[in-house]
């Protein structure tokens, strides 16, 4: 049985109750709310054959970076490939089977022409622009988002997410102006569009309005916590925002309560925690024995080697907590990804990843000059293991400190005067530009 979803869209093997099960999942995934794998039980329960439901929990058990979500992904993908299915849905096929082999950059181009074919399949467009995300495009986050955008009107459902995502890619190409308008809109549609709320909080980063951006988060909190799978990483922006403004103890607060109260085992929301935690941390603020905690959570990750960007934050919290078997186990496991896979992360981890574990590894045995040497050659290539320009700036950060404590006092000063065009009004840089005449003895 065929199907049309709302956009016009062939749904192999639904039928309408099934199909309006699928469409709250696809909702749910947009604004990262609710429990969309749940809303699929009640799919797949009415209509088993319906491919798109299996296409959908495979995007959402491969999008979170999981090792764990692997095992259940595959099983989705191979049930959808055996059931009958048209040309599009092929193409999303297609497109995790090479995610499922860790073929990122493969499956971003097999969905870009799922969006070109289709530009009203809004997972591919979503699912798309994680992959961009994942990969570091930069332009991608961006254009694959404007090709379609010309085709969609804004009744349509799902509009508000398609304005969210291009405002995080214009935002993440240096268009403030055009992507905080996007964003804002695109939470006037749908004020629970998490992705939309974090798009603006970036252009509020990015141009130093920490004022502005505690108020928009605090604002519109009730709308973006709660049940929410991407409220760590909003409680996370805020926590920046308090950060710059030197509010060390509010930002401990959101650590020990919404960032890591609930002790998430989840990747991304570790990686938030450790971010949080080494800033803090490089600016002098005792954050106690917190790390051991994050540390522990981070354990069973120590050698997995799936995604270089995730192991970057593991490497931070196990230096930090001294524990030295895990650092050891990640450097390990990166090696082995080198030298023996030939799938993307490869590349995100010998080119990007690597030098900076053993960058960070450095940091913490006090051994600045190495850091250093280590660091800088990353600068201009950092976007290629993932992640967004305010999540890199832990990069450029770790820099200055070590520059500044290896007694490389004109680098240091070199580095504050960067920042201090990039963020004339913010306290923190103020105090990294008096930090930078305090350069220790190398």
């Amino acid at each position: 049985m065929t199907m049309r979803d709302p956009m016009g869209l062939e749904i192999s093997g639904a039928d309408h109750d099934s199909l309006h099960h699928y469409q709250d999942a696809l909702a749910q995934f947009q604004c990262y709310v609710g429990d969309p794998l749940t809303t699929l039980d009640a799919a797949q329960a009415q209509r088993p054959e319906m491919i798109m439901a299996h296409v959908l929990r495979a995007w959402l058990n491969l999008l979170g970076t999981e090792p764990d979500g692997l095992v259940a992904a595959r099983a989705a993908y191979r049930q959808a490939a055996a059931l009958p299915h048209n040309a599009r849905e092929q193409g999303h096929l297609k497109a995790i089977g090479a995610l499922l082999d860790g073929r990122w950059k493969e499956a971003g181009v097999l969905l870009e022409d799922v969006s070109i074919a289709w530009p009203l399949d809004i997972l591919a467009l979503q699912a798309g622009h994680l992959v961009d995300f994942f990969c570091g495009h930069g332009r991608m986050l961006r254009d694959r988002i404007s090709r379609a955008l010309p085709e969609w009107q804004a009744q349509m459902p799902g509009y508000h997410a398609l304005l969210g995502m291009h405002a995080f890619g214009l935002e993440e190409n240096a268009d403030y102006l055009a992507a905080e308008r996007a964003g804002r809109r695109a939470v006037e549609l749908q004020p629970r569009d998490g992705w939309a709320q974090h798009a603006v909080a970036h252009v509020l980063e990015m141009q130093n309005r920490p004022r502005e951006g505690i108020a928009w988060m605090r604002e519109r909190q009730p709308h973006w916590a709660g049940d929410s799978f991407f409220q760590v990483h909003n409680w996370w922006h805020l926590a920046l925002f308090h950060l710059d403004l030197e509010q060390y103890d509010e930002v401990l607060a959101l650590f020990d309560g919404p960032v890591f109260g609930a002790r998430s085992a989840l990747v991304l929301d570790l990686v938030d925690a450790s971010a949080l935690l080494w800033r803090l941390q490089l600016l002098g603020v005792d954050v106690g024995e917190r790390w051991r905690a994050v540390a522990d959570l981070w354990t069973p990750h120590a050698d997995v080697g799936l995604y270089a960007f995730n192991d970057a934050h593991a490497m931070l919290a196990f230096v930090s907590a001294g524990y030295s078997a895990q650092a050891e186990a990640v450097l390990a496991a990166q090696q082995r990804v080198i030298e023996t896979c030939a799938n993307d992360n490869r590349q995100f981890s010998g080119e990007v990843g690597y030098p900076l574990c053993r960058a960070i590894q450095a940091f913490a045995v006090g051994e600045y000059v190495n850091c250093v040497r280590l660091l800088r050659p990353l600068r201009s290539i950092a976007q290629r293991f993932g992640g967004s320009h305010a999540q890199r700036d832990l990069i450029d950060l770790t820099l200055f400190e070590a520059a500044r404590r290896s007694g490389q006092s004109e680098l240091a000063r070199a580095l504050a005067n960067e920042r201090r065009l990039a963020r004339p009004n913010s306290a923190q840089t103020r105090r990294l530009a008096l930090r930078a005449s305090q350069t220790e003895a190398a």
